[in-house]
This record gives C-alpha cells, structure tokens and sequence, in this order.
C-alpha cells in the first residue's frame, strides 16, 4: 500500500525512468546495463519512501499516540504553549529518509486549532527547528477536556508538508492525516499532568506506539 500523496512523484520517476529505458534501449553499448539499474534502484526507492503499511490501533482513548515513525530525539519542557495555555512537555520524534512519513493522528478528539506557519529549513533535530522551521499546528480538545498540541515540522530535505484535516474536524488516534517528504520531525505537546511513557533514544511505530497516558 502507498501514500496517495506519493501517487503524482511516483508517476513522474516512472514515466521518466522508463523514457530513458526507451531512449538507450538503442544503445548497443555498456552503459546501458548500469542506467537500467540505476534506473530500478530510483523507482525502488520512491516506492520504499512513499509506503504506508496498515497498523494496528490501541482502542484505549486515554493513550496518547505517536503521530509518526521515527526516533525520539528531544523530551523537553516549555513555557506558556500557545493553544494548550500552560507549560507543556514537548516530544519531538525525528523521521529519517527511511522511516514511513505518513503521520497519524496522535489523540482522539475536536481538532480545534489549525495553523500553517512558513520558515526556515534548519535540519530536523535542532531544538529551533520548532519554532522557526516551516510547519503546521493542530490542536486536539480530548473527551477528557485535555489540550493537545501537535507539529508538521519540515527539515533539510522535507520541503513540503501536507494534511488532510480541518478546524471542526472530530478526528480519532492512529488514524491518517498527512505526510511529510524526505526526512523531517513531529512534535506532540502535552500538559505536564501527563503520565509519559518514553524516553529519548526510544523509537516510535505512528499508531501503535503510546506516547503517553491520560491520568
């Protein structure tokens, strides 16, 4: 199974790899055997990047979810969070080129703050990257009345961020919501009444890890 999102870049390499397949197939020479192996490596890799395996989902709704695959690279506390209005503790998980970059949502609930916020292009684990990158907000109102706070972060590489959610939305945890492409980072804020249930270091499976407990 494969991103939607991916569709469009996946028919642009193909189309392409097999113009140049075409154009060399002509050719009796031996460059040709090395460009058709090139060639299937690029299309194989744009599938690996672009795929998006089914997972399965926690039915628990006070279980905080990963948004995203990845590593967790930074656990830190900040001051006065905009949207949640009290100090918070963020969890930023890394998503290397490797990892699946379809995000899920984190928590069940109302989303009721949606913002998108151009910027820079710092890599991905900087702690700056949080606040200046370019990335988008989402805002979680849990059954429970508790605030959440999550972030389509860009990278280096992921020049492009996309999402399928909207202010008003009632949203569900593990359920698909966006991606980011070619390396980037997600941020879930949470109160600090939250019972966390990871560390730096641990890595994270979107929709089936829990990220944290709600008492």
């Amino acid at each position: 199974m494969f991103a939607p999102e991916g569709y469009s870049t996946i028919a642009v390499i193909f189309i392409f790899s097999a113009i140049v397949a075409w154009l060399i197939s002509h050719l009796n020479n031996w460059i040709s055997v090395p460009v058709y192996i090139l060639l299937a490596i690029i299309c194989g890799l744009i599938l690996f990047f672009f795929r998006d395996p089914d997972r399965t989902v926690p039915g628990d709704e006070n279980l905080i979810l990963a948004p995203a695959d990845g590593k967790i690279v930074q656990i830190r506390e900040e001051e006065n969070v905009s949207y949640l209005n009290s100090d918070a503790v963020r969890v930023s998980i890394f998503l290397s080129p490797l990892d699946v970059h379809v995000n899920r949502v984190p928590v069940s609930g109302k989303l009721e703050y949606v913002e998108y916020f151009p910027g820079k292009y710092l890599m991905a684990w900087e702690d700056h990257a949080s606040s200046e990158n370019e990335r988008a907000h989402f805002g979680v109102l849990h059954p429970s009345g508790t605030k959440f706070l999550f972030k389509q972060i860009t990278g280096f590489l992921a020049r492009r961020i996309v999402y399928h959610i909207e202010k008003g939305d009632t949203v569900e945890a593990g359920e698909r919501f966006g991606i980011m492409k070619f390396g980037s980072r997600m941020d879930i804020l949470m109160p600090k009444s939250i019972n966390l249930e990871v560390k730096e270091g641990d890595r994270t499976i979107a929709g089936e890890s829990v990220i944290a407990i709600i008492k």
